[in-house]
């Protein structure tokens, strides 16, 4: 017989039978890579072990045998056993049998094995034959249990898990799974409460929506009566701007929310077709703005003293520019035709901003006016600072100008009649190119190289950002974020808290005269005629390789890009040659993806 040396840890577990008869001691040693579990006790104990379903663990710390695999596993499944006079306790002892010795035993030894992965011993229950005596009591212990109270019932229910063994766990556990699945969007509306199912599945996004319709017909049913697929869209368009636009660019936003009085809106299919073709136009649209592949059309200001424009604004209906002739122009979308000519500045249009009620521009004459944005009329004129207007910014009852003066100028906003001056900031040591703010902060940036960050409500000075080598011609603040473009040719990222420079951004060859931001790009224009687009949330990564940064290049004006905005779908540009460009990433000349649907 091949001998094997067995070494034994103490710690064990013991089996306590109900009838009080020598415990059943617990061990497990390893083989090789294998775990096995093995029970001493005699004969009694062993029976009492195998028929006592009442039977329990007490919890002491299971280590284990560490067997000596020298020699061939086939030995190891052989039956063990340990001299009686050794099977009491092994806690905090070390000895060592050989299987030899340890076979000569006249106590009987259980043995099972199982593989490292289980997590328990594997057991075969017992076949399920109901006892004679269960039989007979089984109708009255029903009565009396259901004569309890619930706690009570739960209280007993307990007691008796507590006494089962763990296979018998299990079968339970079989038992109670699938009593416990409920499908809810089944029964609800069984119960007239269809309003709830369909609550719960208007949450689920448009992959989630997909399964829940192939689950069965009656989940494919409260889906299409609850119109989930046009709650999913119109979710969408109320909290993504991209969508929003969309919408609204290609027709389908009349077939959202509330119809209109005499029309209707379509099923639920139509929707549930209306989703991929959306993504699919998002998905073009994103790969345009990669490619740098838009529709470009083309506005010829066609001044006819100096040539070039310095400023612009647009939205759906209109494009509003400030021009170097002193004039303001307002141009159709559609039709790309001048509607309107606002005249009354003696000096070039450098800035301007409007809202549905005013256009408020700057000039080099060192006024401010203020338009009537619907009929063209000069309502006021700002007369304080005693150089050209740079930049100005308003909003909420608030504006803000910069001056070529090197002074800020803060004004209160009652109407368009009534606007005064409330606070003058001085701090630059040169022109200040452009101002911008929110309800906390003012920011400026100045020939002087430096931008300033003042308190929005007092107007004190709060910190000052330094970085860039030349003077600084443009930014846009928004949240913490600050963007700024100098004559020294880079861009920067700063953030205004703690006025540190996120990323210089590189690849302009002459001063970078505009920029903006959203939550995807940033877009800059340089007087080298090119306009780059750039990955924003690759610039806020410390980690991204420069090559990253840079998008696309977009080169077809002839002159220095003196000023551009940008939506998701569009950037519109001016330039020293006299034009306006219009980059249209949405491409209007495919045709519309959503037909008309029976109103």
């Amino acid at each position: 017989m091949m001998r094997r040396q067995v070494k034994i840890f103490g710690a064990r577990l013991d089996w306590l039978p109900k009838d009080g008869s020598e415990r059943l001691s617990v061990y497990t040693f390893t083989v090789g890579t294998r775990k096995a579990y093995f029970f001493i006790s005699n004969e009694n104990a062993a029976s009492n072990f195998s028929s006592d379903k009442g039977s329990k663990l007490r919890e002491d710390p299971l280590d284990s045998f560490e067997v000596d695999d020298s020699e061939s596993r086939e030995d190891s499944a052989s039956s063990l056993s340990l001299p009686q006079s050794e099977s009491r306790d092994f806690e905090d002892m070390e000895t060592e049998k050989s299987a030899e010795e340890i076979s000569q035993s006249p106590v009987t030894t259980t043995m099972m094995y199982y593989n490292e992965e289980m997590s328990d011993i594997a057991e075969d229950p017992p076949s399920r034959e109901l006892s004679k005596l269960y039989t007979e009591e089984k109708d009255k212990s029903l009565q009396k249990f259901d004569a309890w109270t619930e706690a009570d019932q739960v209280d007993f229910l307990e007691n008796l898990l507590q006494r089962m063994c763990h296979y018998q766990h299990g079968q339970i556990n079989e038992f109670l799974t699938p009593m416990l699945q409920r499908d809810f969007v089944t029964l609800l509306p069984k119960k007239g409460l269809d309003h709830i199912a369909e609550t719960i599945l208007s949450f689920l996004d448009a992959k989630s929506l997909c399964a829940a319709e192939l689950v069965c017909k009656e989940w494919n049913r409260v889906i299409s009566d609850a119109m989930l697929w046009k709650k999913l869209i119109e979710r969408k368009v109320r909290t993504d701007s991209l969508w929003k636009g969309l919408a609204e660019r290609r027709g389908w936003i009349r077939h959202l929310f509330k119809p209109r009085p005499g029309l209707s809106h379509p099923d639920n299919s139509f929707y549930r077709i209306l989703y991929p073709r959306i993504i699919q136009d998002i998905q073009s649209i994103e790969s345009n703005w990669l490619k740098g592949e838009p529709n470009l059309q083309l506005i010829n200001c066609r001044s006819e003293n100096s040539k070039g424009v310095y400023c612009l604004q647009y939205d759906e209906t209109k494009i509003v520019s400030g021009l170097r002739d002193n004039t303001i122009k307002i141009w159709d979308r559609q039709s790309l035709q001048c509607t309107k000519v606002l005249t009354g500045h003696t000096g070039s249009v450098l800035c301007l901003q409007y809202d549905e009620k005013v256009i408020i521009s700057g000039s080099s004459d060192s006024t401010v006016r203020v338009w009537d944005v619907k009929t063209g009329e000069m309502v006021n004129t700002l007369i304080h600072h005693c150089e050209a207007v740079l930049h100005l910014r308003f909003s909420n009852g608030m504006m803000v100008t910069c001056s070529k003066d090197r002074s800020i100028a803060v004004w209160d906003m009652v109407s368009p009649t009534d606007i005064n001056l409330h606070r003058v900031l001085v701090g630059h040591r040169a022109a200040v190119n452009v101002v911008d703010f929110d309800e906390k902060y003012i920011v400026s940036a100045s020939g002087d190289r430096t931008i300033k960050v003042w308190n929005t409500s007092s107007c004190e000075f709060v910190r000052t950002l330094n970085g860039h080598k030349r003077g600084i011609a443009c930014l846009q603040y928004r949240d913490r974020l600050v963007v700024s473009g100098s004559s020294d040719n880079t861009i920067r990222l700063w953030d205004i808290e703690c006025g540190a420079c996120l990323k210089v951004l590189e690849g302009h060859e002459e001063l970078v005269r505009c920029i903006r931001f959203d939550n995807k790009r940033i877009v800059s224009g340089a007087y080298d005629g090119k306009i780059k687009v750039w990955d924003l949330q690759a610039a806020l990564d410390p980690r991204a390789p420069a090559s990253s940064l840079c998008l696309r290049t977009l080169v077809r004006h002839t002159g220095r890009v003196f000023r551009l905005q940008f939506d998701e779908f569009q950037i519109v540009s001016s330039s020293h040659d006299d034009t306006i460009l219009i980059w249209d990433f949405l491409n209007f000349e495919q045709p519309e993806i959503v037909t008309n649907p029976n109103p």
